[in-house]
Order: structure tokens, then sequence, then C-alpha cells
């Protein structure tokens, strides 16, 4: 009996040294990494944290080295978790690559698409767009999550999406991309204000203005904050809005003056007396969007495809609000 238990024992260690980590393992380890905080690393994953830790524990004991240090600051990883990170990344991207030319050989795209657009964007292009595209595309199920346009470009190129609708230009050159539409940008004034009322205003009289923004971590901010560095008006850093509804809100109470998307403009405001829309003379103020992928996807002939649909969508729906461009 006892030598019978001693062969299982020495089984038990085998298995143990000659296993190697999961897929769903080093998923687990680029999340950890990605938030440095188990928590929110469970909560993203849909798992609890004592289980993400006891799975992060076995990886750890199966390579035989340890992937974070326990630091004031958070969970970090180690000098061997960075060294793993990015191949843990490939590894789970060569995976979904895999996945996604498997599906793309069966027929009809029956796949999910994790879709990332920015929370300036997706909000009030997809509900005019969405309901066509799936007429087109009947098998086609698109996971839709909000990013700003860094994380975008990261995660997209780190595998956490397939495809994104990204502001351009881009900050990562190497991802894959066709354009889509151009976006105005509308100035919009409290109805109180002394430029209400007039349809076009000269850029001159922006000199001075209190001009609300978005934080900077939006690309919209950064666009903003050059009209302001162009014209001489005043930037307000320390009343920057955490979402568009809250900067129009800032605007209604007459804090300052904004530009807003005209995609928003035209989803949103739909109160008159609140705010006054008008344009700047002789001067379009534009931001281009574009459908953005991994340059060896499997399904890039298809994001092509998609891309070209959604232009002809927008042309049906959004004419006169934004304008499709292929180049």
């Amino acid at each position: 009996m006892l030598i019978s238990l001693s062969y299982k024992k020495i089984g038990t260690i085998v298995a143990s040294k000659t296993s190697s980590p999961s897929i769903k393992q080093l998923s687990y380890f680029v999340a950890v990494a990605k938030h440095a905080n188990y928590r929110r690393a469970a909560e993203e994953l849909g798992m609890s944290q004592p289980a993400l830790t006891n799975q992060i524990a076995i990886l750890e004991s199966t390579i035989n080295t340890s992937l974070f240090e326990r630091s004031r600051a958070g969970t970090i990883l180690s000098p061997s978790g960075r060294d793993l990170l990015d191949g843990a990344r490939q590894v789970l991207l060569s995976m979904k690559e895999f996945e996604d030319m498997a599906a793309a050989k069966s027929d009809g795209h029956q796949i999910t698409y994790r879709l990332g657009v920015p929370p300036t964007v997706g909000p009030y292009l997809l509900p005019h767009i969405l309901p066509d595209l799936h007429d087109l595309h009947a098998s086609l199920k698109l996971y839709v999550r909000e990013a700003t346009h860094r994380e975008l470009q990261k995660d997209l190129l780190d595998g956490v999406y397939d495809v994104a609708i990204v502001p351009l230009p881009l900050t990562i050159t190497q991802l894959a991309m066709t354009p889509l539409f151009i976006e105005p940008l509308k100035f919009v004034v409290p109805i109180n204000h002394p430029l209400a009322g007039q349809k076009s205003i000269t850029p001159s009289k922006l000199r001075g203005e209190k001009i609300l923004t978005l934080e900077e971590k939006h690309h919209f901010h950064l666009q903003v904050q050059e009209i302001c560095e162009r014209w001489g008006a005043d930037l307000q850093r320390d009343y920057e809005g955490t979402s568009l509804d809250t900067l129009r809100q800032m605007v209604v109470m007459g804090m300052g003056v904004a530009f807003l998307p005209g995609l928003y403009v035209h989803s949103e405001m739909h109160d008159p007396e609140a705010l006054y829309v008008c344009e700047l003379h002789n001067i379009s103020i534009l931001r281009k969007h574009a459908l953005v992928w991994r340059p060896n996807s499997p399904n890039r002939v298809f994001y092509r495809e998609l891309a070209a649909d959604i232009r002809t969508i927008i042309n049906k729906r959004l004419s006169g609000i934004i304008t499709t461009t292929d180049s």
C-alpha cells in the first residue's frame, strides 16, 4: 500500500514538471499584466479573484518562475514576467488568428467579431449603420466595446479586438486600415452667448474664448487643443468633460463654449433652446475615421468588404452629416 501511494506521488510530480501552460493560463497572465491588479483582471475575465490567483500560481509552478511581484503600487511584473509577456501575447494572437482562419474557411463568417470604437463615435454612428449591416450580413455578429484611440490601437495589435473604428492619424503605423468617413466639428455656445444667432463666425472671434473639451486621453482633446493654439482661444484644462454629454451640459451652464462632433450634434442635440450651433467662416474643422485591423489577419479581405458596406450605408443614412472617403 505504501509503495502504491509513492508511485502516485511520483506520477503527480512528473506530470507537473512535464505539463505545459494552457492557452487560458496565458490569457490570465496577460490580463493581470494589463491591469496590474488581480481584482480588475478577474472582473474582465468573468471569474473570481481567488480562482485567478490560483491559476497564476499554477502557471508559475508549471514554468518554475515568478511572473508578478507585490508592491505598494499594486501588482507589477517581475523581470521574468516582463521577458515572457510579449511571448504570451504572441501565442494568444496566433491562436486567435488560427481560429479566425478556420472560421473564414466556413460558410458565411458565422463568428463573432470584436469591434472596438471610441466613445465619441460608437454611440452616435452604430445605431445608424448596424441594422443595414445586419441585413447585408445576416450571420455577422459584432461584440462592441468602447476605448480611447490609443487603447484601441494597442489592444487591436495585441488581439483584444479583431477590428476597430479609429480616428486618424494612427499612432501605431503597422496596423492596416481603410478610411471610412470625414466628420465635421461644430462650434456650440450657450443660447445667451454674444455669438449665438450668428450662422458663421470668423475664427478671430475665438480669441480669448473659454473652450471646454474632453479629457486628454481622448483624440478629440488633441484636435481641440490645436484649434485653441491656432486661434488664441483659452483651453479650460481645469474643467474637462468625461463624456460628450457632460461637455454639452457644461456649455449649457455657461462654463464656456465647445466644439462637438457632427455625429453627436445630429444624434443627441434636439433642444435648440439650450445651445446654439454655428460654423467658422471659410474654415472646415474635420476629423477622419478609418476601419483598422492587423495586417496579417486572415479576415482582411472581409474587413475591406465591411468597410465598403459601411460607407454605402453612411451615404444612405447620414448623407449631409458626415462624408464618406476611401482615401
